[in-house]
């Protein structure tokens, strides 16, 4: 009897042990990946946090977004003076999400111009009496209210907030020369239709104008914020998709119906896929149903 306890105390160890190691590797993300684009622009996938950009300039680099820890935006710098020993000055933020801001702490901040969308400062600045407080030492030095033209460090560029859509505060960073368009979370080809954050005043209507302003820039490039580089015929089938959902759920609310009733109808059953180091964001569906007025 005691030989068969000590033999299941054994395999209960060892089975609690395999699955703490598979917990632990499901929890570390990816390694980061730098991927050329063209004239000296670059993007990053894996890390924690969503994708970046990574611009060299005649005398520095200009960053889009920063991840979500310390640890992977160390690891995006590392790669990155592997490409240029040129310094990091400017660090554009596309929205005020902590997988986009919280790693910013790893920058060294001597000199360094944050940049972002005047409503996106004000959210990273509320952030601060919460468990997800973006670095204190790093809010925004330089805001942008709808759209700013650029040239930092010989690189032309176009700052570009159209409408509140993910959040309040979207930016969208447009590379005419290159043709290139850094979206942040507005796109996210992870998922078929927007991430909407309604307690950041984000709005489908704001996304559907906002992806129209895209469209009509001169670019052949889109960076998405999570995800894949997308075209813009991919843009185009996703405003397509979007405005005929939208125009669904508008027809239906009208009608009066609830929340489940226009969930039915669209056959709307699955969430959408969770980012790494962002909240579940609810259903495009329900999102729109809301601030259409649904009543539920």
């Amino acid at each position: 009897m005691r030989f068969q306890k000590r033999i299941i105390r054994i395999v209960m160890l060892t089975v609690c042990g395999a699955l703490a190691t598979l917990a632990s590797a499901q929890m570390q993300p990816p390694p980061v990946s730098v991927k050329p684009l063209t004239g000296g622009v670059y993007w990053t996938q894996g890390g924690a946090g969503g994708n970046t950009g990574l611009i060299v300039g005649k005398d520095g680099v200009i960053v889009i977004d920063a991840k979500t820890t310390p640890d992977s935006a160390k690891e995006m710098l590392d790669a990155l003076a592997k490409l240029t020993p040129q310094p990091v000055t400017h660090v554009i933020l596309t929205h005020s999400d902590r997988d986009h801001v919280n790693g910013l702490s790893a920058f060294p901040n001597k000199g360094l111009t944050i940049i972002s969308q005047t409503n996106a400062k004000k959210e990273i600045e509320e952030s601060l009496n919460g468990p997800d407080a973006a670095p204190l030492d790093y809010l925004p030095t330089k805001t942008v209210d709808k759209q700013e033209s650029l040239t930092i460090d010989g690189v032309r560029l176009q700052l570009l907030h159209f409408a509140p859509a993910h959040t309040s505060g979207d930016l969208i960073v447009y590379l005419p020369e290159q043709k290139i368009v850094f979206t942040g979370d507005l796109i996210v080809s992870l998922n078929p239709f927007p991430l909407i954050h309604l307690e950041k005043h984000g709005s489908s209507a704001g996304w559907i104008e906002s992806a129209k302003g895209m469209l009509a820039l001169d670019a052949e490039t889109y960076v998405s914020g999570h995800g894949d580089l997308q075209t813009k015929d991919d843009i185009q089938k996703r405003l397509d998709r979007v405005q005929d959902r939208y125009n669904k759920i508008k027809e239906l609310v009208a009608q009066g119906k609830s929340l489940e009733e226009v969930k039915i109808a669209l056959n709307d059953t699955k969430a959408p896929t969770p980012l790494p180091g962002a909240p579940r964001f609810p259903t495009f569906t329900e999102t729109t149903y809301k601030e259409l007025g649904g009543a539920n």
